[in-house]
C-alpha cells in the first residue's frame, strides 16, 4: 500500500477514534460507575440494606422512563447535542453530591443526597448512552460493509467497562472515600463532554440526519416497518428472559446450591465479561469471513445450550464455565443485533427506533426479576429451563425469518 493510500485509509480511523470511540469509553466508565458504584455510596453512607436496594431501584426505573424522550431529543436536536448535554449533566449532579456529602457528614440529609443522585444519575445516564449509540449507528453506516467492525469495537469498549466498573467503583470508595468516588465520576464524564466534537465526525449525510418528528410511536412504526429487524428484536428480547432470569437468580444458586461465597457470584460475571470480549472479537473475524446471518444462527443454539447447562450443571466450576459460554453468545448476538439496528433503521428516525427496541430489550429483565422473587429456590432449575425453551423458539423463529430475508442484511445480499 502507497504511502498516500495508508493515509487515506487512516484518516476514517483515527476520525473514529477521536470521535466516537474515546467519548464512548469515557460515557461507558463514568456509567459503569455509576451504576456498580451508587449502591456501594449508599451502602456505605446510610449502611441499610433496604436503602440499597431502594436506591438500585431509583436508578433503573428513571433509566426506563428515559429512554423514549432520548430518543425524541437526539432525533430532533442531534446525537452529540444530547450526548454532550447528558455527560455535562452528570459531570455537574456528581460534583453537586460530592459537595453536599461533604457540608453533611452523615444524617438524613446525606440519605436524601445518595437517594436523589441515583434517581438523577439513572436517568442521565441512559440519555447519554441513546445518543452515544446513535452516534455509533452513524459511524457503522457510513462503514458500509463493514459497520460491523464499528458495532464490535463499541460492544467491546461496553463491556471493557462493565469489566472494570464494579472494581474501579469499590476501589474508588475504599481509597479516596464517598466524596472522592464521585468527583472522579465528574470528573470522567467531563471527559467524554469535552472529547465529543463540536464539527461532524461523519459527512453530514450520515452524521447530521434530518430533524423530524421523534418520540417512541414513531419509533415503534419504524420497527413494525422493518420486517428483518423486527423479528431479531422480538428473538433477542425472548432471549433475554432466560439471560436476566440466569443474572437474577445467580446469587441464589452460587450460595443455595453450590454452597459458595458472595464474592463468587462476582468472580462468575468477572470472567464472564472478560470472555466475551474475546468472543466479540472472534465474531468480527466470523462475519468478515462467513457473513452476518449465519455467525448470529451459529451464536443461538449456543445460547440455548448453555442456558439449559446452567439449570443442570452439578458444580460450581461447571457452571462458570456454563455462564460463561452463554454470556459469550449473548455478546456474538448483540453484534449481529447492532449491525443490522445501524443499518435498516433510517437515519431520521434513528433514535427513536433504537428506544423502541431498548425498551423491548430491557423489558425481560425485570419480569425476571419478579420470577426469580416467586419461584422457590428449589423450581429456579426448572423455571431456567423453561426461559431457555422460550429462548429457543424466539431465536429460531427470528433467524428463520431473517433467512428469507437475507438479502436485506448488510453484507448478506448475495448470500441466498
Amino acid at each position: 500500500m502507497s504511502p498516500a493510500a495508508r493515509a487515506r485509509h487512516a484518516r476514517p480511523t483515527a476520525r473514529l477514534m477521536r470521535g466516537i470511540y474515546l467519548p464512548r469509553s469515557a460515557d461507558a466508565v463514568a456509567g459503569s460507575v455509576a451504576t456498580y458504584g451508587v449502591p456501594l455510596l449508599v451502602l456505605a453512607t446510610t449502611s441499610s440494606g433496604a436503602l440499597t436496594g431502594l436506591a438500585f431501584a431509583l436508578e433503573w426505573l428513571p433509566r426506563l422512563s428515559a429512554i423514549a424522550g432520548a430518543g425524541a431529543l437526539a432525533d430532533r436536536y442531534g446525537a452529540a447535542v444530547v450526548f454532550r448535554l447528558a455527560t455535562l449533566a452528570r459531570a455537574g449532579a456528581a460534583l453537586a453530591a460530592a459537595v453536599m456529602l461533604h457540608i453533611l457528614g452523615g444524617g438524613p440529609g446525606t440519605t436524601a443526597t445518595v437517594l436523589v443522585l441515583a434517581a438523577t444519575l439513572g436517568l442521565l445516564t441512559q440519555c447519554s448512552y441513546i445518543a452515544s449509540e446513535t452516534q455509533g449507528a452513524c459511524a457503522a453506516r457510513a462503514a458500509g460493509g463493514g459497520g460491523h467492525r464499528v458495532q464490535s469495537a463499541l460492544l467491546g469498549l461496553d463491556q471493557a467497562a462493565l469489566l472494570a466498573g464494579p472494581a474501579l467503583s469499590a476501589a474508588l470508595l475504599h481509597w479516596v472515600g464517598p466524596d472522592g468516588m464521585l468527583m472522579a465520576l465528574a470528573a470522567v464524564s467531563l471527559l467524554g463532554a469535552l472529547l465529543t466534537p463540536r464539527t461532524p465526525v461523519l459527512p453530514a449525510s450520515t452524521s447530521a440526519p434530518e430533524r423530524g418528528r421523534g418520540g417512541i410511536r414513531v419509533g415503534w412504526s419504524t420497527l413494525r416497518a422493518i420486517p428483518a429487524l423486527a423479528w431479531l428484536v422480538a428473538g433477542v428480547a425472548a432471549s433475554n428472559v432466560a439471560v436476566g432470569m440466569l443474572q437474577a437468580a445467580a446469587p441464589v444458586i452460587v450460595v443455595n446450591r453450590f454452597g459458595q461465597s458472595t464474592a463468587s457470584v462476582g468472580l462468575v460475571w468477572t470472567v464472564a465479561a472478560a470472555v466475551s470480549l474475546t468472543a466479540v472479537a472472534a465474531c468480527r473475524r466470523a462475519i468478515d469471513r462467513f457473513g452476518l446471518w449465519p455467525v448470529g444462527a451459529a451464536c443461538a443454539p449456543i445460547a440455548v445450550g448453555a442456558c439449559v447447562a446452567v439449570a443442570t450443571v452439578p458444580t460450581y466450576g461447571s457452571y462458570l464455565t456454563a455462564t460463561t459460554v452463554l454470556m459469550a453468545a449473548d455478546g456474538g448476538l448483540a453484534v449481529v443485533l447492532r449491525t443490522v439496528r445501524s443499518h435498516l433503521i433510517p437515519a431520521s428516525v434513528y433514535a427513536s427506533t433504537l428506544a423502541a427496541t431498548v425498551l423491548l430489550l430491557l423489558a425481560p429483565y425485570p419480569l425476571a426479576g419478579v420470577l426469580v422473587a416467586l419461584v422457590p429456590v428449589g423450581g429456579l432449575g426448572p423455571a431456567i429451563i423453561a426461559c431457555a425453551v422460550l429462548q429457543a423458539i424466539g431465536l429460531a423463529c427470528a433467524f428463520a425469518r431473517l433467512r428469507m430475508r437475507r438479502a436485506a442484511l448488510p453484507g448478506e445480499t448475495d448470500a441466498s
